[in-house]
């Protein structure tokens, strides 16, 4: 649940973004910020705004599950939970406590190619707010006891969220299939084994190299003097010893021979799933923006081409979701059809590779690229409703592409692609050769068709 402060800053952010795009087709307000690095290789993002008196902080470090080796996988989620057990000068759950009590909120995320955590507090609690931070990257409490609780804690997620839900183990194999190197081949959360296999070693081991002052970049957001906070923030870092630097996560995609494909049965399942995924370039590249804009374009809304087709027309599924990525190494573009009782996985499947095989010889229309433009448009404004939306993305965007501005320039990036841009990289890679499909069906005998074994092309 939001805090007063944080839905205060939400409205005031979506309210001044709204009154600035009034009538302003091409302009859209910058994210003004500043950059500093510590001695200890700290990177350090300013971004001051009084519209309200709230602060916001992300602290993104540059570790994510393709960070991971063979054997231990889970640690990047481990260590989300981990971060909030305690540290030096902090005990056991009092980093929640301390700033809840001043109407704040607060929480962490993790995924392949980083780990986020963030902060909203009132303006007069920055110390509090750099304190908390700076003691748990100096000294978290890696222990036994805080090891095997968090474990217990992630495998338990596991469970809730994965094993025992509908179309899970589809959702893990689609990526496991997908893809060829072990960085993004494995799931965030982790296995089983692998968690239990962890001990104490490999995760101080992990934090040292990982959770580094020179492996983070702090965001500032917020009501705040930037000569002060600049001198508090080194009043609680600079002493933070500097690691050497982390090896660099490998991203060793080769170019794929051909479609791979799975069936699997799923005994939670009520009526099959037909997840198709197809390799894509890097997030931040001209040709990624283009798969994005594909994306709007066949799946964002029941205007969409594939809503129109799969749902409306041909009654073949109850819904068509379309998923780009924008990974900091090879990406995908997701498919998830729920097909509709009684419906074959392979007509599913088809109707699918028409429409796309419909883009890639007639290409799109510009209402349709005006459309996309639009819905980018949306989301930009979208994300800047918080300083600490603004935080976060100015982080993310320093961990993933070394360049914070992204907050100012990808609508741009996305406004510069053109029909031509979108049907040429429908031809590139919606292919056979780049297609994964994984098939989830029910139990046999609930009168759902059989698997169906043939190739499509």
């Amino acid at each position: 649940m939001k805090s007063r402060f944080a839905s205060l800053l939400t409205a005031c952010f979506f309210t001044m973004l709204l009154v600035s795009l009034a009538g302003a087709e091409k302009t859209f307000p910058k994210v003004q910020f500043s950059q500093l690095t510590l001695d200890n290789g700290l990177r350090v993002i300013l971004a001051p705004d009084h519209t309200a008196p709230v602060l916001a902080i992300s602290v993104a470090y540059d570790v994510g599950s393709r960070n991971e080796r063979p054997g231990r996988t889970g640690f990047a989620h481990l260590f989300e939970h981990m971060m909030f057990q305690g540290s030096e000068n902090v005990g056991k759950g009092e980093h929640f406590i301390l700033l809840e009590n001043y109407g704040g909120d607060l929480n962490g995320t993790t995924n392949e190619d980083r780990t986020i955590y963030y902060e909203t507090v009132p303006k007069n609690q920055l110390d509090l707010l750099l304190f908390l931070e700076a003691d748990r990257m100096a000294k978290l409490a890696v222990n036994q006891a805080n090891l095997d609780n968090q474990r217990n804690a992630v495998q338990e997620e596991r469970r809730l969220g994965i094993d025992n839900q509908p179309y899970g183990k589809a959702f893990l194999e689609i990526d496991s299939l997908a893809y060829d190197c072990f960085g993004y081949k494995h799931s965030t959360i982790g296995s089983m084994a692998d968690l239990s296999a962890a001990d104490l070693n490999d995760v101080k081991e992990f934090f040292r190299i990982y959770y580094a002052p020179n492996n983070a970049v702090l965001t500032l957001v917020g009501d705040f003097d930037p000569a002060e906070a600049t001198e508090k923030i080194k009043k609680y870092f600079a002493d933070i010893a500097r690691q050497p630097a982390a090896p660099a996560a490998p991203l060793c995609e080769e170019d794929r021979y051909g479609e791979r494909r799975e069936t699997i049965m799923d005994p939670l399942a009520r009526v099959p799933m037909v997840l198709v995924a197809y390799q894509s370039p890097p997030g931040n590249t001209p040709e990624n923006y283009a798969i994005r804009v594909l994306a709007d374009i066949l799946g964002t809304g029941q205007s969409s081409r594939l809503y129109e087709e799969l749902v409306k027309n041909k009654q073949l599924a109850t819904q068509v979701q379309v998923q780009p990525d924008a990974r900091r190494g090879p990406s995908l573009l997701y498919f998830f059809i729920s097909l509709r009782p009684r419906v074959k996985p392979e007509d599913a499947e088809r109707a699918l590779y028409d429409v796309i095989d419909s883009v890639i010889k007639n290409g799109v229309t510009a209402g349709e690229i005006k459309k996309a433009q639009m819905q980018n448009r949306r989301r930009t404004v979208t994300t800047r409703e918080s300083a600490l939306q603004v935080a976060n993305r100015l982080g993310n965007n320093a961990i993933y592409f070394n360049d914070p501005d992204l907050i100012n320039t990808s609508l741009d990036k996305f406004n510069a692609v053109t029909a031509q841009d979108v049907q040429k990289a429908a031809a590139k890679f919606l292919v056979p050769r780049t297609r994964t499909v994984v098939v989830a069906l029910p139990p046999t005998g609930s009168e759902q068709p059989e698997a169906h074994s043939g190739g499509q092309q």
